[in-house]
């Protein structure tokens, strides 16, 4: 990739040094595989806000949905200093154009969920979000993002990646075409990957698309990017992509001898037994895509979501 995908990280999982206990949390995933074709943007809330490393552990006290970020032993609050660094930290990503953010897991500053709340007495009472991960989700309600212990499961890394690849697009789009005949050929080359996650929300885009004159194109875009990442982290089933590559075979009905129709129906079939992962089928259907040339399939981002290198749908 001759431009990488800009994406927000937390520092520690790219092996700096900058944790309370003076470690880090290298994550060799995010680091040597998926670091091959993204950009990264390291963040460190902690250390950024103007915190040592080595610190003093801290926890979250209070209210869930504004809690307290203080020092566990000496109990110092740092909530109004993170939050001062957080709206100007904020306003720089802005610029950045990211296409989406992996945050560490069980922190206090950059946990996304599940984050330990106490009251006054050191007691667990409720779970909430880390502050800086709540000031950036947020600030940034449509992005992508997730924490590095999630992204250990097969289903939610494929997913994850699979949408910042197509917001790296849509920017793409955005910055050398923005016009609306843009957005109908965006519309199309993404179709099959949205039919994977809701045919009804397809139904809601392409009419959202056929029907510029309603609205004020800006309007236009702003619905349909928001519909559109609303609509890709829902998961696509085995159920979902089986009737999408059945839907993609029909384009063959007339090429393919019976042998072939045969043994693409017995490929699928075993997909959906959990017999082989996703990429058998659709390596086979892109063998077909490109021996009858069909040039529908071609531009469909279905076929190819991410690089192969990255071999998400082997484990899917």
């Amino acid at each position: 990739m001759q431009n990488r995908i800009k994406l927000g990280i937390s520092t520690c999982l790219l092996g700096e040094n900058v944790r309370y206990d003076g470690g880090h949390k290298l994550d060799r995933y995010l680091r040597d595989i998926l670091g091959q074709f993204v950009e990264w943007v390291p963040v460190c809330p902690e250390v950024e806000c103007g915190l040592s490393t080595p610190r003093e552990a801290m926890h979250l006290i209070g209210d869930p949905d504004s809690p307290r970020l203080i020092t566990i032993k000496t109990g110092i609050d740092y909530t109004e200093q993170m939050l001062v660094w957080a709206k100007k930290r904020l306003e720089l990503l802005q610029k950045e154009q990211m296409c989406g953010f992996i945050f560490k897991t069980k922190s206090p500053s950059s946990g996304m969920r599940d984050i330990r709340i106490y009251n006054e007495k050191g007691m667990v009472v409720n779970k909430g979000v880390g502050l800086w991960a709540k000031t950036f989700m947020e600030y940034f309600p449509s992005l992508p993002v997730e924490d590095e212990g999630r992204l250990n499961d097969a289903g939610l890394r494929e997913n994850f990646i699979e949408r910042i690849f197509v917001v790296f697009r849509w920017n793409s789009f955005i910055n050398n075409d923005g016009s609306i005949k843009g957005l109908v050929n965006f519309h199309t080359d993404h179709k099959l990957l949205i039919m994977a996650h809701s045919s009804t929300r397809l139904t809601e885009l392409g009419t959202l698309v056929s029907n510029p004159q309603k609205l004020d194109k800006n309007e236009i875009f702003n619905q349909y990017y928001e519909l559109l990442l609303k609509t890709l982290k829902l998961k696509a089933t085995v159920k979902k992509n089986v009737n999408v590559l059945h839907h993609i075979m029909g384009y063959f009905k007339k090429q393919l001898s019976a042998e072939e129709k045969q043994e693409l129906l017995d490929v699928i079939g075993n997909y959906h037994h959990g017999l082989v992962p996703l990429i058998v089928p659709v390596v086979l259907l892109q063998h077909f895509t490109r021996k009858f040339k069909e040039s529908y399939l071609q531009r469909q981002h279905y076929l190819n979501p991410h690089p192969k290198e990255l071999m998400l749908r082997n484990h899917v």
